[in-house]
């Protein structure tokens, strides 16, 4: 098994403010099929804004210069293959109504 980041970018999810409900049950039934299933291991929104922590311990409130994107919101999911992940974000894409990004998680093997 593989543990996969499903993730979308802050700002992708534009909701019209009538659907919110509607959105916010989709994807938790979602999230429900992959806790049915097994797969999953956890997930949620990422609060806007960062610390960010330099080589040299100094602190920055905010989201690294370089990047070009934040995080909006993630899930980790146990599963099988890629061709399984490509498929649960699929789910989720439909449910929150963006896009989703699917990255294989390195496994550790001293964890």
């Amino acid at each position: 098994m593989t543990r996969y980041f499903i993730s979308f970018d802050e700002g992708t999810m534009v909701i019209p403010e009538a659907d919110l409900a509607a959105v916010g049950e989709a994807a938790h039934a979602v999230v429900a099929a992959a806790k049915a299933a097994g797969a999953w291991v956890t997930g949620g929104g990422v609060i806007p804004g960062a610390s960010v922590v330099a080589v040299d311990g100094s602190v920055t409130e905010s989201p690294a210069p370089e990047a070009k994107a934040t995080v909006g919101g993630f899930v980790v999911l146990d599963l099988g293959s890629h061709a399984e992940a490509l498929d649960w974000a699929g789910r989720f894409a439909a449910a929150c109504r963006c896009a989703q990004e699917v990255r294989a998680l390195m496994d550790d093997p001293e964890a």
